[in-house]
């Protein structure tokens, strides 16, 4: 049986520079864009809250300082939101009042994810743990957590490493890593990876299973990046160190998001317009206004 019964660290790489969303980006971390009323990282760290992880470690990089300040608590603002009667505001505030740990270090040189990763050796220790991209958002479906879900599947299989997965078009397969089932499997829940390819070509594709930016795993990964080479642009790519465990002996497994799941990259400007709008449609208080006000754009157009 696992030595373990749960996974109670995380961490969240948010050390990329955002390129692709420039100008929106010159001063302010792709994490901390809006999509509805919060920023993109705070939906991660609700989702690895509502799966029961207590330390989050976030690997940070230049101009990163205002995802600490955000998860902070800011005894002057709320003073001046309680002394002008604004008790609603307050509750906006609710998320920093929590017992989640939070830690920080920097990534100083961008060398891939794999490096952004080793950052976390000390802090992983000995236990398992989650990782999850601080750009990328998945909605759970009826309030589920899936994370939660890899959890269990993870601890239960022994695997080394456990991917998130999604079916995408097999003509978008090349924006990924695309997982290669291992022969035989029932790909229907969590299967073995018998092997990763980094951006394929639609027609060398081993499937159109997508890594969803959602990985648990053992401490034994370090060993793997370590052993991992740069690539030709001089970086360690996570992807690389999840197939040397696989080289290695180390059991690889993949599961997918479940029906009603998305995962929202926050990427470029496409996905980002995407999940405003998705996340803007969907929300309790001015979910009914957008939608009214999308359908009298449409009918102009």
């Amino acid at each position: 049986m696992p030595a373990h019964t749960e996974i109670l660290k995380a961490v969240v790489p948010v050390a990329g520079m955002g390129t692709r969303l420039l100008p929106a980006t010159k001063a302010q971390p792709k994490e901390m864009l809006p999509v509805g009323r919060k920023p993109v990282v705070q939906y991660v760290v609700e989702e690895l809250q509502a799966a029961g992880v207590e330390q989050i470690l976030f690997i940070t990089g230049h101009k990163k300082a205002v995802i600490e300040d955000h998860f902070d608590t800011d005894p002057e603002l709320v003073r001046i939101l309680s002394s002008g009667g604004g008790y609603a505001m307050l509750e906006e505030l609710a998320y920093t009042e929590t017992e989640t740990r939070f830690y920080y270090t920097r990534q100083s040189v961008p060398h891939g994810l794999a490096d952004a990763v080793g950052h976390a050796e000390k802090f992983v220790a000995s236990d398992p743990f989650v990782v999850a991209l601080g750009d990328t958002i998945i909605k759970d479906h009826a309030g589920s957590s899936f994370i939660q879900e890899m959890i269990a599947s993870h601890l239960h299989s022994g695997a080394a490493c456990t991917i998130a997965v999604e079916e995408v078009d097999s003509e978008e397969v090349y924006r990924y890593g695309v997982v290669k089932p291992a022969s035989g499997t029932d790909l229907t829940s969590d299967f073995d990876v018998e092997d990763l390819v980094e951006k394929p070509k639609p027609e060398n594709a081993p499937s159109n299973l997508a890594i969803a930016a959602r990985y648990v795993f053992d401490p034994v990964v370090f060993d793997a990046i370590h052993r991992t080479a740069p690539d030709r642009n001089g970086e360690l790519q996570l992807t690389d160190s999840i197939r040397l465990l696989i080289q290695l002996g180390h059991p690889v497994r993949a599961i997918r998001l479940r029906p009603g799941e998305k995962r929202y990259d926050i990427g470029n400007f496409e996905s980002y317009f995407k999940a405003f709008i998705d996340f803007s449609i969907a929300d309790e208080k001015y979910g009914y206004l957008i939608r009214q006000y999308l359908k009298r754009k449409v009918r102009e157009f």
